[in-house]
């Protein structure tokens, strides 16, 4: 059967660790997005999860993508279990889900919180599996390459090298030991063969993967060089986007140069170094903090406002959660730039396409996917990575130009001639290609 422009339709699975409304972070924003741009030509599926501690863990349920009720939600409970990273009932449910929708191909985005294990359901069925890359959960057990407990307690998160079995477990499964300095050596050994063996099949999940997409060049990079992903299996392709959604951008009058903060409010995105950096500046500048609320984090956040930040009452203002369809009215209107301060190694952030397409100026850090759509003077400002002194001369330059700020924001997406990130449409065939090559069809591009 044909669909849309020609192409043959097909039954998609895709596998995300949490799905809007529910989670809203970049990868799960993004999912919800490409399955709404398929289901224009394809029948869309998603296996995700839930936390809800009043139902039998593992239970699975069914329910339509509330915003889009094309798209079936195939839900699995992990109100418990959401931290081992393999489960037998799971690969079990989504086994079942396999043989009640028959899908042509299997898309992953995240297989954390749900079962890595799952993968080999689909080789079995001679599914393809595509494995869209959106950090370092396969090649890092925490994700983003950043230690829970550094050998010096003052650094704070500190940047991981790479990862080696006995480092992961002195260095982030500490946590776990007992805490008897005369166990020690047993914990560190029980944990380190823990993550041996959780990477030793995570390799195998690899093997079972037949392309992974890579949404900037430099994790594309990672994945091939630090972790020997075989070059063949790796397509890069940029995020798509609807453009719709990022247009008609009218900046609220009267207000002075406010900056922008989009994401969760937890140690990695390094909002904490922003509050730092705009507590340095001067000139009256406002700084509005959007993302839900996280309770004990985001009042810490508050606190450290507070302590730092002149008039903090009325210049850092908590906007609370924001919907994505509706982010020019709710955010871009409400911005001059977007910082984007995360202290680690962030691949490609949603937020920098969508504050470039819209024409915001965005500030951050020359390191990771973050410089590689940034360029410093171009479409916005590289400040030193993790130096929150560093992102304040930053900041300082666009409250002391206002001409900077408007200069900046002419050039938006350097990628490509026109300015404009990828439309979702493109970008989603895109994607169908590559399940079309995989299915031996032709390439609908």
């Amino acid at each position: 059967m044909e669909g849309q422009l020609g192409l043959v339709r097909m039954r998609i699975l895709q596998v995300i660790h949490g799905y809007p409304m529910r989670y809203n972070a970049g990868s799960e924003v993004y999912t919800q997005a490409l399955c709404q741009a398929l289901a224009d030509r394809h029948e869309v599926h998603v296996f995700t999860r839930q936390e809800n501690a009043f139902l039998p863990e593992y239970s699975l349920s069914r329910e339509r993508d509330s915003a889009d009720p094309r798209i079936t939600l195939h839900l699995i409970n992990m109100a418990r279990s959401r931290d081992g990273y393999r489960h037998r009932a799971v690969d079990e449910a989504f086994a079942e889900v396999l043989d009640r929708i028959a899908p042509e191909v299997v898309h992953i985005g995240h297989l954390n919180h749900l079962s890595t294990s799952l993968v080999f359901e689909a080789q079995s069925r001679f599914i393809p599996v595509v494995f869209t890359l959106h950090d370092y959960w396969l090649m890092c057990p925490r994700g983003q390459f950043i230690q829970m407990y550094p050998r010096d307690p003052l650094d704070t998160w500190a940047l991981c090298d790479g990862q080696e079995d006995r480092k992961c477990a002195e260095l982030c499964y500490s946590r776990y030991f007992a805490g008897d300095p005369s166990e020690y050596e047993e914990d560190a050994s029980y944990w380190t063969a823990w993550v041996q063996r959780r990477m030793a099949h995570v390799r195998q999940v690899c093997d079972a993967v037949r392309v992974f997409i890579a949404p900037s060049r430099y994790l594309l990079e990672r994945f091939r060089d630090d972790f020997g992903i075989a070059e063949e299996k790796l397509v890069y392709l940029d995020y798509g986007f609807h453009l719709d959604r990022l247009q008609g951008r009218r900046r609220v009058p009267g207000e002075p140069l406010t900056f922008g903060y989009i994401g969760t409010h937890i140690p990695a995105k390094g909002v904490d170094h922003l509050i730092r950096a705009f507590g340095a500046t001067s000139g009256g500048a406002k700084l509005r903090i959007w993302g839900r609320d996280r309770g004990v984090e985001t009042a810490g956040l508050r606190v450290l406002a507070q302590e730092l930040v002149e008039g903090a009452d009325t210049r850092v203002e908590w906007m609370g959660e924001y919907r994505n369809s509706e982010i020019v009215p709710e955010v871009f209107n409400l911005c001059d730039t977007i910082v984007v301060p995360s202290i680690w190694a962030e691949n490609s952030p949603l937020v920098i396409h969508e504050a470039l397409q819209a024409g915001v100026p965005v500030v951050t850090a020359d390191y990771g996917g973050m410089a590689e759509y940034v360029q410093h003077e171009g479409n916005g400002l590289l400040f030193s990575h993790r130096d929150p002194a560093s992102l304040a001369r930053q900041m300082q330059r666009l409250i002391n130009d206002p001409n900077l700020t408007r200069g900046l924001a002419r050039r938006r997406y350097l990628q490509s001639a026109n300015g404009e990130v990828p439309d979702m449409l493109s970008h989603s065939l895109s994607v169908e290609g590559i399940y079309a090559a995989l299915l031996g069809r032709d390439n609908p591009l």
